[in-house]
């Protein structure tokens, strides 16, 4: 083991040439980031989610209540033990083929039998007061911490001139506020990445998983080799847009269309603005060339950056996806009824597409599902919304 742990922090990997996990060590006269410190988070992070459970409970509840949000989820599919065996142990998305044999052995017709499969996938979903209960719990983590970095990075000198990122380094002492903004910031996303398996699932399940372990990695890479000061820029450029987002789903939730169009313009609009524009132009830059002329690179320094460049990539996949969804409502002429967080997915925030996923029916289905279109339309595509258009109509 003392080999092994000699082997993963090696120092020729981790720090620049000529510098020492000696000439890292604490002193009197200053602080510097430790490994150690980041154990704190595991704890924290339990924490974080008994305090969200809380909020939920006694907060984010009363609010949805009062906005008359329901607590009651879609309506239940009848008991049937026949279907239940084939949903359960075959598909949740029976073919034409099997939707006529069912049709024979229950004597059912194929629409009803697509009813009910459609309301038996429903009913795995959460209700609307769950949804909105999550987002707001969001929403206020993301505008206390995004609130926190502005407050803090204003007053260093690295915001206004990143070059400092990388003078002295790395030999820049460790202050309260970026140990407490690292911390917090890492024990929510281990939050994240954990209620991932008990929050409402996502069609981006992969992909949001994928950006958690990727935000962590970063996080833990810069505090070790303490590129602490660029993270902060980091950590402050992305929490931006996720307030905008979670306040357009809540708005959603509680039935106010104007206002959650109006707010997720003015994400999409940050979100572009910021991921692919500041983003490379301001981090990437300081990163890639920046510390390249002060520092130079080492093994570590190629690690960050690949992490930093796949960060960039998501952020073009998210883009795109929003982009396409704009588009394609406003060449179809739907503007007026779009719904945006029923088609689209954001960075860190699941936009709520995934939760209409199973309710489009296969291509083998169109033809028969066309006919009850009409007759449910007001109930929405996942039982939750009304006056939401299916994924037919975008």
């Amino acid at each position: 083991m003392a080999g092994i742990l000699a082997w993963f922090w090696n120092e020729r990997f981790w720090l620049p040439h000529n510098v020492t996990w000696a000439d890292l060590k604490n002193t009197e006269e200053a602080t510097f980031p430790q490994a150690e410190d980041l154990y704190l988070a595991c704890p924290l992070a339990f924490c974080i989610f008994m305090i969200r459970l809380v909020f939920e409970r006694f907060i984010a509840r009363p609010c949805a209540m009062g906005l008359k949000i329901q607590a009651n989820g879609p309506q239940k599919a009848q008991p049937n033990a026949i279907l239940e065996k084939v949903f359960t142990a075959i598909t949740k998305h029976p073919d034409e083929k099997r939707l006529e044999g069912l049709s024979k052995q229950l004597d059912w017709d194929v629409r009803t039998i697509q009813r009910w499969f459609r309301q038996r996938r429903n009913q795995e979903k959460p209700s609307t007061l769950a949804r909105f209960c999550e987002s707001m719990w969001r929403f206020t983590f993301y505008l206390y911490i995004f609130t926190y970095g502005v407050r803090f990075l204003k007053k260093t000198p690295w915001l206004w001139n990143t070059k400092e990122c990388w003078y002295n380094y790395p030999y820049q002492p460790l202050t309260v506020d970026i140990h407490y903004y690292y911390i917090l910031e890492l024990s929510f996303y281990l939050s994240l990445l954990l209620s991932q398996f008990t929050d409402i699932r996502r069609k981006d399940f992969l992909i949001m998983f994928l950006h958690h372990v990727a935000t962590i990695s970063l996080i833990t890479f810069s505090y070790v080799n303490n590129m602490a000061r660029v993270g902060t820029l980091v950590m402050c450029l992305h929490d931006a847009a996720d307030v905008l987002i979670e306040a357009a789903k809540m708005a959603n939730y509680a039935k106010c269309q104007i206002l959650c169009n109006l707010l997720f313009a003015m994400f999409a609009i940050l979100f572009i603005s910021s991921r692919l524009g500041v983003y490379p132009l301001w981090i990437l830059n300081t990163t890639l060339f920046e510390s390249w002329e002060i520092v130079g690179p080492y093994p570590s320094w190629w690690v960050f950056n690949l992490l930093l460049i796949l960060l960039q990539l998501l952020h073009s996949f998210w883009s795109y996806l929003i982009v396409k969804t704009a588009c394609r409502a406003i060449s179809k002429g739907k503007v007026g009824k779009w719904n945006p967080l029923h088609v689209s997915k954001d960075d860190r925030s699941d936009i709520e597409s995934s939760s209409d996923e199973e309710d489009s029916p296969p291509p083998s289905q169109k033809h028969h599902s066309s006919t009850t279109n009409g007759t449910n339309k007001n109930h929405g595509t996942n039982g939750y919304l009304t006056g939401a258009p299916y994924p037919d109509e975008h």
